[in-house]
Formats: C-alpha cells, sequence, structure tokens
C-alpha cells in the first residue's frame, strides 16, 4: 500500500509578485529572449538544459515529426474542426488522440527494444539477433522499421542520423538501431528500413531523453502541425471532399426493404 506524503511538492514551477520562476530560473530574467522553445521544452520537461548540440538535435527530431500529411491525424482534426469552429482545440485534440502504436507514437516502441537491447548480457548484436528472431517468429510488428511508401530507405532517418553525428550526438542509441536493422535485414532475408520514428527514438536517446516521456515530444510537435491543418480548412476547406470522397468509396452492403 502506497501512502501520500504528507505535504506534496512541485520542482517545475511557482511565482511571486515579480515575477515567475521555472525550476528555480526566472522566467522574465534568464528565460524570456534567451532560450529558444526547443531548449525550453528539454529545459521544463527534463529540469536540465540541453548542450547546444543536444538542442540541434532534438530541434531536428520535432521538425521531422510535425508534418505528415492527410493522415489519420489530420483527417479526424479537419473533421472535429468543421463540425464545431468555434472550439479550435476540440479539433486539435481529435488529432492528438491518433498519436499511438501505429501511428508516430511508435517511436516508443522501438525505444524500448533499444533499451532491451543495451541491456542484455549477450552484448548488442546477440540482443538485436534474437529481438530480431523473435519478432519473426511471432509475426509482431517492429516498431521503427518499415515504411509503405520510402523504400529502400526512409530520407528522414538519413537525414536524422547525419545531423546526429554532425552534433556529435550519435553514440549507444545510434549504434543500437544499427544493429537491430543489420539483424532484422539478416533475418527476414530483405532490407526494412528504419522509419523515422525508429530514428528519432535513437536520437533522442542519445540526446538523454527517456524512453517514457519520447511520445510527449511527438504530441508536441504534432500539436504545432495539426493547428496548421486548422488554419488551412479556414481558407481553403476540404472536410466536405474527405466526407463525400468517404461515402463513396465505402459502400453500404445491407438491402433497402422495397415500399
Amino acid at each position: 500500500m502506497s501512502f501520500m506524503p504528507d505535504t506534496q511538492t512541485t520542482s517545475i514551477a511557482t511565482h511571486t509578485n515579480e515575477d515567475i520562476y521555472i525550476r528555480d530560473r526566472s522566467l522574465c530574467r534568464e528565460l524570456i529572449g534567451k532560450l529558444s522553445f526547443t531548449d525550453m521544452i528539454y529545459f521544463q520537461i527534463l529540469g536540465r538544459m540541453p548542450t547546444p548540440a543536444q538542442s540541434s538535435v532534438v530541434d531536428a527530431c520535432l521538425v521531422t515529426l510535425m508534418e505528415h500529411g492527410l493522415t489519420p491525424s489530420a483527417l479526424a482534426t479537419r473533421l472535429i474542426y468543421s463540425s464545431a469552429p468555434e472550439a479550435m482545440q476540440a479539433g486539435v485534440a481529435a488529432g492528438l488522440m491518433g498519436v499511438g502504436s501505429v501511428f508516430v507514437g511508435t517511436m516508443e516502441g522501438c525505444a524500448a527494444l533499444l533499451a532491451e537491447i543495451l541491456a542484455a548480457p549477450e552484448g548488442v548484436a546477440g540482443a538485436a539477433l534474437r529481438i530480431a528472431q523473435d519478432h519473426r517468429t511471432a509475426r509482431k510488428p517492429l516498431p521503427g522499421f518499415g515504411h509503405h511508401m520510402h523504400r529502400p530507405d526512409d530520407p528522414r532517418s538519413i537525414r536524422l542520423f547525419d545531423v546526429a553525428r554532425e552534433q556529435g550526438i550519435a553514440g549507444r542509441h545510434v549504434d543500437a538501431i544499427l544493429a537491430l536493422s543489420a539483424a532484422i535485414d539478416q533475418v527476414y532475408g530483405k532490407h526494412i528500413t528504419i522509419n523515422a520514428t525508429g530514428a528519432i527514438a535513437a536520437c533522442l536517446g542519445d540526446c538523454d531523453v527517456p524512453a517514457e516521456i519520447l511520445r510527449g515530444f511527438a504530441l508536441i510537435t504534432r500539436c504545432a502541425g495539426l493547428v496548421g491543418h486548422i488554419h488551412e480548412e479556414q481558407h481553403k476547406p476540404a472536410m466536405r471532399v474527405i466526407w463525400e470522397t468517404a461515402e463513396h468509396a465505402v459502400a453500404y452492403d445491407g438491402t433497402i426493404p422495397e415500399k
């Protein structure tokens, strides 16, 4: 049985009449105008300032995930916003609900595999081979791998790894996903690309972002992307076309009774 402490505390923020303090830093004197939004995200969530190299790599990951076109999250946002234009937040929230284990949020599952590889007693290569064999035998999807359009390789992943290397950030997590990629190609007998979420899991891991909060970074950047879709819907509405296209594409297969 767990017990609540006598006094609950927070380490994130407080305020006085003169200022606001976030993790012991003055918002007005030390943060506004001095930190980028990416730096502030890292600082507020993790409680420490990123190095310039970490900031560059995290920023690259956020840019990569911001936009995916008319995917389920963007469609949900456009449809809900068009139904309730007085509540922009409802449209954004609807889209964020779609950041899960199939789209965007797969970085979380990939990060768990990388953590398993790095902690395995048999070493990186042995653990990577075991994981690839287990997934193929069980016919389980490989989070962070494969893409229906980007073949043979996801260009976003290539660029992210380049940025991580240029910044001197690429380390154990990038090495682990490359080892897993080689093992997957060997076990499956074909090349399966590391997709963007896999690359992001590795790059953020090497930026010291814990696996359990990785999906939060996806939510932050997708929120911005969904606001962009709402703005376009305001000026170039597509909801009616999406709705009518769905009606024509999905035929009714019941029987209409004769009068």
